[in-house]
Order: C-alpha cells, then sequence, then structure tokens
C-alpha cells in the first residue's frame, strides 16, 4: 500500500498528499458531524457510500461543464481531487422552507419559495458556522463581490443539476450545501465546487414515501437507511459494502 502523508483531517474526510503536484487524495470516514461537539455521529459504511454519492454528482457536474475538484475514483473510500484554495464559507442553497430558515422566518416547513435562496454562513465550528451577509464577506475580506457573483452562479447551477437528478427518483431537493475553492491557472483565478456533495450536505424529502404530499414531506429516512436509499435509487450502490484499510502515513 502506498505510504502518503497526511495532510488534514476533519470529522468526516482525511486528505493526503496526491501522487502529483496540484493534487490531493480524499479518504471518506463514517464519521459525521455530530449535533454537539466533540461528539462521534458514526454510521457503518458512510464513507463508503459518500465517496459513491459524491463521485456520481460531481462527475455529472464536470459533464454539463461546472467546474468540480473531482479527478476520479481511487477505491471504495478514496477520490483523487484538485488542490484548492477553499473561501471559508459554506454555501446554502434553499428551494423549501426547513430547518433554520422556518425557525428564523416563521415559514411553514415545506412550504416552495418563490425561488432558490442562496445564503452564506462562515465556516467556524466554535461558532456555530454562523449566517453571515454580503458586507460581512467583502468587509472581512473572505471573498470579494465577484467571487460572491460567481459563487451564486455556480450554487444556482449545481442546483439546477441536484434538483433534476433528485426529482427524477422520486426525491425532493429541500436544500443543500457546498463548499467553493480557489485554483490558479497563471494568472487567471477560478471558482469550483469542492469538498463534496453527498447525503451529509443535503436535505433531501421522500416524495415515494407511504403519507408524503406537497405540503406533508417525508424525511428521506435517518442514517444509514438515507444513505443506501438514495444510492440505490442512483444506481451507484455497491454490491458490497467493505471498509478499505486506513493508508500508512508518514509523520
Amino acid at each position: 500500500m502506498a505510504r502518503r502523508k497526511k495532510i488534514y483531517e476533519g470529522k468526516a474526510k482525511i486528505l493526503y498528499e496526491g501522487p502529483e503536484p496540484g493534487t490531493l487524495v480524499q479518504y471518506f470516514k463514517d464519521d459525521g458531524n455530530a449535533a454537539a461537539p466533540n461528539q462521534r455521529d458514526v454510521v457503518e459504511g458512510r464513507g463508503v457510500l459518500n465517496n459513491r454519492l459524491s463521485e456520481f454528482f460531481m462527475t455529472g457536474l464536470n459533464a454539463i461543464g461546472v467546474p468540480t475538484h473531482f479527478i476520479r475514483r481511487i477505491n471504495m473510500r478514496e477520490q483523487l481531487i484538485r488542490a484548492v484554495e477553499i473561501i471559508p464559507l459554506k454555501v446554502v442553497v434553499r428551494n423549501f422552507a426547513a430547518g433554520a430558515l422556518s425557525e428564523r422566518l416563521g415559514i411553514p416547513v415545506g412550504m416552495a419559495l418563490p425561488r432558490p435562496v442562496v445564503e452564506f454562513y462562515f465556516k467556524d465550528e466554535k461558532l456555530g458556522d454562523p449566517l453571515v451577509t454580503e458586507e460581512h464577506i467583502i468587509a472581512f475580506g473572505w471573498a470579494g463581490q465577484q467571487d460572491l457573483d460567481d459563487m451564486v452562479a455556480l450554487a444556482l447551477r449545481v442546483n439546477d443539476f441536484m434538483s433534476g437528478v433528485m426529482m427524477g427518483v422520486g426525491i425532493r431537493l429541500a436544500d443543500f450545501s457546498i463548499e467553493v475553492g480557489r485554483i490558479w491557472e497563471g494568472d487567471y483565478q477560478r471558482l469550483i465546487v469542492a469538498d463534496e456533495i453527498s447525503a451529509d450536505s443535503c436535505r433531501l424529502w421522500d416524495m415515494r414515501a407511504p403519507g408524503a404530499t406537497e405540503d406533508e414531506p417525508v424525511e428521506l429516512g435517518g442514517p444509514p437507511e438515507a444513505y443506501a436509499e438514495l444510492a440505490q435509487r442512483l444506481g451507484v450502490l455497491p454490491v458490497n459494502v467493505t471498509h478499505s484499510g486506513k493508508p500508512t502515513l508518514i509523520n
């Protein structure tokens, strides 16, 4: 097994140096984002399924001209990606009222929004990833106005693709989040979709579930059921979900 140097480890993924300059290897763990700090949210097989799902969505986006960091899947838990400079913002697109939006504005859960709403959240776990405005983003130098315009355009293109794919398998995409990274091609900067797109980053409502209606949405199960159900409907569920060992690290 190849020896790789660990670059970064988060709750759900590990990044290792890639085989070529400008590349990284992204390893998907079974850990997720627990509700409380210092808690572990481990779902058996989550990493395998999220790797496959992220590959499916990123490949589809690349195919329609939406740039992503994804290059290829290496094995059941790893994929080769482009190294990017991550913008410290979580970009959330909302199609239906749910979660924090319903709580903040008192909008009934399940109500279709007049148009997709794009929100920005500052990525800081200690602060709880707070909602921020474009004024905050520009004032603190996290991104410029052109970056923000490009991020909104990118997020809406992802939304069009994701909504259509989900609708085709009987799932309503209520909302989702992406991360965006900068890459440099000479003196030219480009923004691309980074991190992952998986069941962990989407709020999904099952329109085939018993009792599901336009006004009474039903969540697409809970982990691990939601991960397996989504992968099965999209046709990306591996025949044998197994764990591959972690690469040997160089300190």
